[in-house]
């Protein structure tokens, strides 16, 4: 089963601000899930901006 991170637990792995990882889930640049009041990331997700991170 798929591990889901918060916004808060992403902008640390990531390094940035959490409005920052708001504003790019509102941009369709990261693909989230709204469960009650929370965003959340799938790993595999996580590992997707990583990844594009190292190519750029």
């Amino acid at each position: 089963m798929e591990e889901y991170f918060t916004v808060k637990e992403v902008s640390e792995k990531l390094k940035l601000n959490t409005m920052t990882i708001y504003k790019w889930i509102k941009q369709g640049k990261i693909r989230a899930i709204k469960l009650g009041d929370t965003w959340r990331i799938s790993e595999s997700e996580l590992n997707r901006i990583l990844n594009e991170n190292k190519n750029v």
